[in-house]
């Protein structure tokens, strides 16, 4: 996975963000104090889950490279080790 969970956390943090940003302006150009409460809450909302996802990225490809390491075996072993195939016929 290497720098790929990284990146995608980092591009869909940025994502969220944005919206974040046009949720909090269209929030303060409005007229009602419900609506802006409620457009304020969203964006804390979406800085909460931009942040989240941000974090799941880097412990996602730490996570994997650790699991890796400590096996001893490389990510094949996390493949399923008992899915071998058998050449043998049954009663032979």
């Amino acid at each position: 996975m290497g720098m790929y969970g990284v990146v995608f956390g980092f591009v869909h943090a940025v994502v969220i963000l944005a919206v974040s940003f046009f949720v909090l302006l269209s929030a303060v150009k409005n007229e009602s104090a419900a609506l802006k409460t409620f457009g304020l809450v969203i964006a804390v909302f979406l800085w909460i889950s931009a942040a989240l996802i941000f974090t799941k990225g880097l412990t996602s490809s730490n996570f994997m490279n650790k699991m890796c390491m400590t096996s001893g075996k490389g990510p094949s072993s996390m493949m399923g080790s008992g899915m071998q195939m058998n050449n043998q016929m049954p009663g032979k």
